[in-house]
């Protein structure tokens, strides 16, 4: 069942004076608000909003677009009751949303973190169990079977997922230790690094290259793989308390990652590098009150990242990163006393800017419901395959 409406979107351009610092995903980030610094350009945008209607308190941590007709998304339903407490599953068929199940496990899954589709009848998603133990699951379109790894053990966490055709790859941490899992064909190979760490998010292209990002130690940790090799720690900005979240990568010369900093003042300021083919460098954006928490990408160097600003607490937050420049996407202005948090971004692969980004939005009782926004350009026939009538243009500057 799904419950939508349409808005306008406001787009504040920062360009390059925008650039000053950024914040985390998930957990906060220190944004001061600032006026745009140059004149708005005007152009039409779309931003609808949904819900896939989970049941109880309900969240969405992960979304991933293959088509305007097939999004696949995953979270947790009843969220606050130990025993009821489960992962979802949700696919929108370019209509509706459907819950989807998995097939062959009575157990379930607790929470799934992340989702990731290499084609359309080749999906992963990784959580954690009821059972106690890590959680990873394979779609093949029409439904999802849990997939044993032996390797893996009770202790062992997973966070994120990437997949590409024929490899997949799941992160987290073991002992303390950067987890790696990798499934290359029908065999899987389960790895920790040798020193201390957490990996949370991960991204591959279909070369044998990809990153994942995490923290060790207070400081940011990213671990690179080249031509299909060894994944092998690569040098990052040393930023005391800075961690990341989330990476994606357009290719072995172009990707984005976004974390944020703890201050000794106890706040967090945000925090996003770029990945120029040679090296990684930090991205500066005006110091403000942002929380981001996922990322996304074109394939053409155009980045969105999702997030949350608690000075404007019930709007829909986005960020759009090119080159060097970078633009705040906000949905509609609300006096209501809610919360929004867009945990994940996907772009949709063949359109210009049409973006999915899915959360959570918190009510003035603490209530929880999940929430689907879509943001696209120029026609709100980007956004979905059913007919837009009362479509509502927006400013872009």
């Amino acid at each position: 069942m799904t419950s939508r409406s349409l808005r306008r979107v406001v787009v504040t351009g920062a360009g390059a004076a925008l650039l000053a610092g950024l914040v985390l995903p998930g957990t906060s980030a220190a944004y001061a608000h600032a006026d745009p610094t140059r004149p708005p350009a005007l152009a039409e945008s779309w931003l609808r909003t949904e819900r896939v209607r989970l049941q109880g308190d309900s969240s969405l941590a992960d979304v991933a677009g293959l088509s305007a007709g097939d999004v696949w998304a995953v979270g947790q339903q009843e969220i606050w009751d130990a025993w009821e407490n489960r992962g979802a599953i949700a696919h929108w068929d370019g209509r509706a949303w459907t819950q989807v199940g998995i097939r062959n496990d009575d157990t379930g899954a607790g929470y799934l973190r992340s989702i990731a589709a290499a084609a359309a009848n080749d999906l992963w998603t990784v959580g954690a169990g009821h059972d106690g133990l890590p959680y990873v699951a394979h779609g093949d379109g029409s439904g999802f079977d849990r997939v044993g790894i032996d390797q893996l053990r009770a202790s062992d966490w997973l966070a994120g997922v990437s997949a590409v055709p024929g490899r997949m790859v799941t992160v987290g941490s073991r002992d303390r230790r950067p987890l790696i899992v990798t499934r290359t064909g029908a065999a899987w190979r389960v790895e920790s690094m040798r020193d201390e760490g957490t990996l949370y998010g991960v991204s591959l292209t279909g070369k044998g290259d990809g990153f994942a990002v995490g923290d060790a130690d207070g400081r940011p940790l990213i671990v690179r793989q080249s031509g299909g090799g060894a994944w092998k720690k690569v040098t990052a900005p040393r930023i005391r308390g800075g961690y990341l979240r989330d990476v994606h990568s357009d290719g072995p010369k172009q990707a984005l990652a976004i974390g944020g900093v703890y201050r000794a003042s106890g706040e967090i300021s945000p925090l996003v590098l770029s990945w120029n083919g040679k090296r990684w460098s930090q991205v500066r954006l005006p110091d403000r009150d942002a929380r981001l928490y996922g990322v996304t990408g074109d394939g053409k160097g155009t980045f969105w990242i999702s997030g949350h600003d608690p000075g404007r607490p019930g709007e829909a937050f986005l960020l759009r990163h090119q080159g060097k420049e970078t633009d705040v996407v906000r949905g509609e202005s609300t006096s209501s006393s809610r919360t929004m948090r867009l945990q994940a971004v996907s772009h949709l692969p063949g359109t210009d800017d049409t973006v999915w980004a899915v959360g959570h939005v918190i009510d003035d009782k603490d209530a929880y419901t999940d929430v689907v926004e879509r943001f696209g350009p120029k026609s709100p026939k980007a956004l979905d395959e059913e007919p837009s009538a009362g479509t509502t243009p927006a400013t872009r500057s």
